[in-house]
């Protein structure tokens, strides 16, 4: 039993220190080859045998072979299961978990008992949010975190500034949303703006709509209903 112990510590031993020549060699050919690609965070094999995963600022994926002799950018799509695997990584490379989410710069909607929940940034000149907020609701039983997330210009900053000072934030966001009634100007503290911008660059948040649900999971762009309550179904699980 010993013996077998101690062939299986160098085999394990063998394959850690072929894994680190390998991601050694991916890295020294990369950065000699290509000195414009960002710094390599991490090398990893792919989902496909004889491809390896090469991932730079934070969540940016290429793929490449044993050798760095050529780099891959796109996704790969699991035929069988429909899946675009590459989309799964970079979604669970951005995720953030809810608890850390500034949910003090955000306001709510209630539907329902409102015991799901999900976050959304938004701009309110975002044609995809709006169509996204026509989907939402539909959605029963779900408490909406909306954060104002303004990056199209001047005039989403101001609608964002009016509709976070208005006495009822969520009412005044959906009437400008969902049936384009301009929100009554209004003055106050909007410092929240600023730090969700902030929040957003920190976290990539690079575009509108983008979605938080309960287990982390980050989707960005406008999701129909239907995939809204198969995340909310899944999040409950995880």
């Amino acid at each position: 039993m010993k013996r077998i112990a101690h062939f299986l510590i160098a085999a394990l031993a063998a394959l850690s220190f072929g894994a680190q020549a390998q991601e050694a060699t991916i890295r020294k050919n990369l950065a000699e080859r290509l000195p414009s690609l960002p710094k390599i965070d991490e090398v990893r094999p792919a989902p496909i045998k004889g491809l390896y995963e090469v991932r730079v600022n934070q969540s940016e994926v290429f793929y490449t072979d044993a050798k760095g002799d050529f780099l891959i950018q796109g996704s790969i799509i699991d035929t069988q299961k429909r899946v675009d695997l590459t989309e799964e990584r970079v979604n669970k490379l951005n995720a953030v978990a809810f608890k850390d989410l500034p949910l003090k710069d955000a306001f709510t909607i209630v539907r329902g008992k409102g015991t799901r929940k999900l976050a959304v940034f938004e701009d309110p000149n975002c044609g995809y949010c709006k169509r996204f907020e026509r989907d939402l609701a539909k959605i029963d039983d779900v408490t909406v975190y909306v954060f104002l997330y303004p990056i199209l210009g001047q005039d989403s900053v101001e609608k964002s500034r009016h509709i976070w000072c208005a006495k009822d934030r969520g009412q005044a966001f959906l009437d400008w949303m969902i049936d384009s009634v301009t929100p009554t100007a209004a003055n106050c503290d909007t410092s929240a703006l600023q730090r969700n911008v902030e929040f957003g660059r920190k976290t990539r948040i690079t575009g509108t709509p983008t979605v938080f649900f309960a287990d982390g999971t980050r989707v960005p762009g406008a999701i129909g209903a239907d995939r809204v309550e198969a995340m909310l179904k899944q999040a409950a699980t995880n």
